[in-house]
């Protein structure tokens, strides 16, 4: 097991470092302190040819073209303080109304303007017994973004010699906050030789919350059926093409959260990869990437756009504050925030 650390760039005078870790397998992660951001996860196939199956960039300007920007995929950042949308931007905590930047007009989307994604993050690696790891943490202050209260932030990731890329999300607060927190990598285990399509998928979820005419949940759940259901393996290509705008879905699991737990596999006939998602978390938003901007690519030029990559958004319920029956949607000072999520590789 092996970490490395080299400057990855400047941003406002302040340092940007790039982070490798390594096991003896040929799998590899590659993570900025730039917003946690996982620019790169290499995975070896059936024959050992070794591939990343991650969007990401290679260069810190990458991440600041005009491209990027104007699109804004927020590829394999930590999103922060709230994961997805919150309705009109507007919460209620403790008879107090609430108002958070618009950032998706008129809607609230992953902690902002300036969210978790795009700070400077304090890093530090680390070596364990089966493990190497980076450990990130950061203060978002009272009023960040319009949320309430000082909250401590607390990531870690780790590459296990048995190949699992975990992450371990923790914080506490000295003030009532809304906080969900998760990572936003896109991956495709072709090693982007094709699109997401030959992806067969399963999820143990019964339910997705419905999204209003803004894409924003408000409460009504629907119990999953035909294109939606992934309780049984299937094609993932199928189900895309009867979409409008494919997937970016709501699934709430099936199985009581807080007790760590499979969720859902992926697997790629081509390559052979099988990715396994376990957390800890009660439900995943699932996006394939309709909106990716077709004109993005590593500067290898490996081709990322619409259904080119997916996302397995591990969090709470999107627009939870305002949500009656949404989990743990709100941490309160005397509680510590803690939720993990591993993604197990195989081939």
């Amino acid at each position: 097991m092996h970490i490395t650390q080299k400057p990855f760039g400047e941003i406002d005078g302040n340092s940007v470092e790039l982070y490798e870790l390594s096991n003896s397998n040929g799998m590899s992660i590659k993570i900025t302190n730039y917003g946690g951001i996982v620019t790169s996860i290499k995975v070896p196939d059936r024959d050992g040819s070794i591939d990343d199956i991650v969007c990401g960039f290679d260069n810190l300007a990458s991440y600041f073209s005009e491209e990027y920007k104007a699109n804004a995929p927020y590829f394999g950042g930590i999103v922060g303080r709230y994961a997805a949308r919150i309705k009109d931007g507007k919460f209620s905590l403790n008879d107090q109304q609430y108002t958070l930047a618009t950032n998706n007009a008129p809607n609230h989307l992953h902690g902002g303007t300036v969210g978790f994604d795009k700070r400077i993050w304090q890093a530090t690696s680390f070596k364990e017994d089966d493990a190497v790891g980076l450990s990130l943490t950061l203060l978002s202050v009272d009023g960040d973004e319009g949320y309430p209260g000082n909250l401590s932030v607390k990531v870690q990731y780790r590459l296990t010699k048995s190949n699992v890329f975990k992450i371990t999300y923790q914080a506490s607060t000295d003030a009532a906050t809304p906080l969900s927190l998760t990572n936003h990598t896109y991956y495709n285990l072709t090693g982007f030789k094709d699109n997401i399509k030959s992806h067969e998928l399963q999820i143990a979820a019964d339910q997705i919350l419905l999204p209003d005419n803004t894409n924003v949940p408000v409460g009504p759940v629907k119990v999953v059926a035909g294109i939606e259901n992934f309780n049984e393996q299937k094609i993932l290509g199928h189900s895309i093409d009867a979409l409008d705008f494919g997937f970016e879905h709501y699934y709430i699991f099936s199985k009581a959260f807080d007790a760590k737990h499979q969720v859902a596999q992926v697997f790629e006939p081509q390559s052979g990869r099988t990715m396994k998602v376990v957390t800890t978390d009660p439900g995943m938003l699932f996006y394939t990437g309709h909106f990716t901007s077709d004109k993005l690519k590593r500067e290898s030029g490996q081709q990322y756009g619409q259904y080119r990559a997916m996302c397995f958004e591990t969090s709470k319920f999107p627009n939870g504050p305002n949500i009656t029956q949404a989990p743990k949607s709100i941490l309160e000072p005397n509680e510590t925030y803690f939720e993990e999520t591993e993604f197990h590789f195989s081939w």
